[in-house]
């Protein structure tokens, strides 16, 4: 017997035959793989299956508590490029790598089946809003 699945948040149970397969490691080390649907993302995956990841903006891409660490460097290169906000954002979060993303911005594809994701073990909770009074350089 199995037991419905149930929705959360944003995200929408896969079809059958159309689920994609997303593992997080969480800042424990522990993996937890989800079957989702195309165009979820995954700050909204996270939040929805309840693991550690705030979010604080929401999904608008202004802040960088949604940061993840994508494990396979093949993958990372499926990720459509990162935007100029993104890339603000990324520069405030902690422990930024070579293939960090902001989670809200990676949206699940067929592509990215198989995907594997690293919480960092700390998040900033820095906001674009933050720095509204400061100059860029």
């Amino acid at each position: 017997m199995t037991s419905p699945v149930t929705s959360h948040g944003h995200i929408t149970p896969p079809k059958p035959g159309e689920e994609l397969h997303v593992t997080f490691v969480d800042k424990d080390g522990g993996e937890h793989t989800f079957e989702v649907s195309e165009g979820d993302n995954l700050m909204d995956i996270a939040q929805a299956e309840d693991l550690e990841m705030e979010g604080a903006c929401g999904g608008s891409c202004a802040c960088s508590t949604c940061h993840v660490i994508v494990e396979q460097a093949d993958m990372y290169e499926k990720i459509p490029e990162p935007s100029d906000d993104e890339n603000d954002m990324l520069d405030l979060a902690f422990g930024l790598t070579e293939t960090s993303r902001l989670g809200c911005q990676v949206k699940m594809t067929k592509e990215l089946d198989g995907i594997k994701v690293k919480l960092p073990s700390m998040t900033r909770n820095l906001q674009a809003s933050d720095f509204s009074g400061a100059k860029k350089s």
